[in-house]
């Protein structure tokens, strides 16, 4: 592709949270993404538990791409 080296152009999202999430297991806690990740992933598993339409892992893992999202595209 004649764009690949064109610093311009932005990164595709799943290249960008590729890298994101090897810089999270990489850092840990000290990983400026990890924490709001970790929230939006106990802020989904909630909802899940409460509301009847989600389940409990299914809200952990929106809530934790939504912010992973959120921080990668503000």
């Amino acid at each position: 592709m004649p764009y690949d080296n064109d610093p311009q152009r932005p990164g595709s999202l799943l290249d960008d949270a590729t890298s994101e999430l090897k810089g999270m297991a990489k850092g840990g806690m000290a990983h400026p993404s990890t924490k709001p990740v970790l929230t939006g992933a106990a802020v989904g598993a909630v909802a899940g538990a409460v509301l009847p339409v989600v389940t409990l892992p299914i809200g952990l893992i929106a809530g934790a791409g939504y912010m992973l999202y959120k921080r990668l595209r503000p």
